[in-house]
């Protein structure tokens, strides 16, 4: 175990120096919230309970840009490139490999969570996390349902060239259906309901209640359990369909 630990941090520095070496990773997959966060927060500055909704809004997005959008492009492009084979002919345990990987996303999340905390408290006027424990389970529970999505999400794209398009046809209509940018409450019925199916929404609703009204895990019951469900599919999936090998046309 020793060994596989230390094998998982040495994939994890690795993964590190690879993630700000690749300037679109870091931007889309980093930057890009950063700077919805400073557009929408110019847009909103005049307006604190529409900051109140944006704010954690932009972290639900984080969560899902850093790890669900990231894990899809890299798992695919790792796939078709061949590499993910030849690191399955290495001596590098697969949970090493794996271990390291997690590890990065769960970093970039982290660190998403706590610039938009910082810049919500002192640019946009918001109060210190009232339930930071609610904080974190929403953020882990988040992490782990979208990357497995991502991963799972990764299987049923064939070639590298068509990866942008298949990840935005799923992000930006969630980003959007999920209320990041307003109150789903204010949009048609059929956009409302959809979004309640969709674990997005329920994540932003615990972030809410965690970095702005202080409506902790118990008032969040079923929201929790909307995103443990979709963790739970997204790992069966992930698992499940997961190959070393290239897909072949």
């Amino acid at each position: 175990m020793s060994d596989v630990l230390r094998l998982s941090w040495r994939q994890f520095r690795l993964e590190r120096r690879m993630f700000w070496r690749n300037p679109s990773a870091a931007f889309f997959n980093f930057l890009l919230p950063l700077l919805f966060l400073a557009f929408f927060g110019a847009i909103f500055h005049s307006h604190q309970s529409d900051l109140n909704r944006v704010v954690p809004g932009i972290a639900g997005m984080a969560v899902m840009a850093t790890t669900f959008s990231a894990l899809s492009y890299n798992i695919v492009f790792l796939r078709e490139r061949g590499v993910l084979k030849r690191i399955h002919g290495t001596p590098l345990p697969s949970l090493a490999y794996f271990g390291g990987v997690a590890a990065n996303a769960v970093t970039n999340a982290a660190l998403q969570i706590a610039i938009i905390t910082l810049a919500g408290h002192f640019l946009f006027g918001l109060p210190w996390p009232p339930d930071v424990g609610a904080l974190v389970v929403f953020v882990i529970l988040g992490v782990i349902c979208f990357a497995s999505l991502g991963v799972a999400f990764a299987h049923v794209i064939p070639n590298f060239e068509s990866t942008a398009a298949y990840v935005n046809a799923v992000f930006l209509p969630m980003i959007f259906i999920s209320g990041v940018f307003f109150d789903v409450r204010h949009v048609p019925t059929f956009l409302r309901d959809i979004a309640e199916a969709l674990p997005l929404k329920h994540l932003i609703d615990g972030l809410i209640g965690a970095m702005v009204s202080g409506a902790g895990i118990a008032h969040n019951v079923s929201a929790l359990a909307v995103i443990a469900l979709w963790a739970a599919f997204g790992v069966f999936f992930a698992v499940r369909g997961f190959t070393w090998e290239q897909s072949r046309d």
